[in-house]
């Protein structure tokens, strides 16, 4: 395949906001992930305990927002499905997650299509955060899909070797990050290729990681 063809192929980035090095958040989003990657698409992993970003203040220079700000933006522009993770805490999505959502501009998620997932310790689920985030990307004009990710009583979730103890909650993320792919591949006119092509696999929890090529 040429090189022309190759920069064709879609690519999903997961943003995972949680900064808790054991963190249900980024095992969950890691799945979806995985799904995406099954359905063909380019994948990385933006982990924000590993950049370096300043709180907003509503400035529009670059160089107030933190020495990691750049390297996020380029991310999330070069690509064009998002999956979106947070913890819930206190009914709503993480302050770190908020933090790095205010850094940006509207153009950078315009027209992206997100999936959501969101982890809560409680048996109540994760659907004020699902909510809150339903909104902020309306209002950045992205699209987001019907159907998110859940997961109550997360510190039940997994065995102590990190596998998933509930096989039906590993089908839906694969399944959300998988649907992910193929509306970003439908919105951008972009391409999926399931065999054949090595990406980029996520690396070690609480390492920054570099995405695509």
């Amino acid at each position: 395949m040429s090189s022309e063809e190759r920069k064709e192929k879609v690519r999903v980035l997961a943003i995972c906001g949680s900064l808790k090095k054991t963190s249900a958040t980024r095992k969950v989003v890691r799945i979806a992930l995985e799904g995406a990657r099954q359905a063909g698409a380019d994948v990385g992993l933006a982990d924000l305990a590993g950049y370096e970003l300043a709180f907003c203040t509503g400035s529009k220079a670059v160089e107030s927002k933190g020495r990691d700000f750049p390297r996020l933006r380029e991310e999330i522009r070069s690509a064009q499905g998002l999956i979106v993770a947070t913890p819930e805490y206190h009914g709503s999505f993480s302050g770190v997650l908020k933090n790095a959502l205010d850094l940006h501009d509207i153009e950078d998620f315009q027209g992206k299509v997100i999936g959501l997932v969101a982890t809560a310790g409680g048996r109540q689920g994760a659907h004020g955060a699902l909510s809150g985030l339903r909104s902020v990307f309306r209002a950045l004009k992205a699209f987001v899909l019907p159907h998110d990710a859940s997961l109550a009583d997360s510190y039940k979730a997994f065995a102590e070797d990190g596998s998933v103890l509930d096989l039906s909650l590993q089908t839906r993320l694969l399944d959300l990050g998988k649907e992910v792919a193929r509306f970003a591949s439908l919105h951008s006119g972009t391409r999926l290729y399931p065999d054949g092509f090595v990406v980029n696999e996520p690396v070690i929890d609480g390492s920054p990681e570099r995405l695509f090529k």
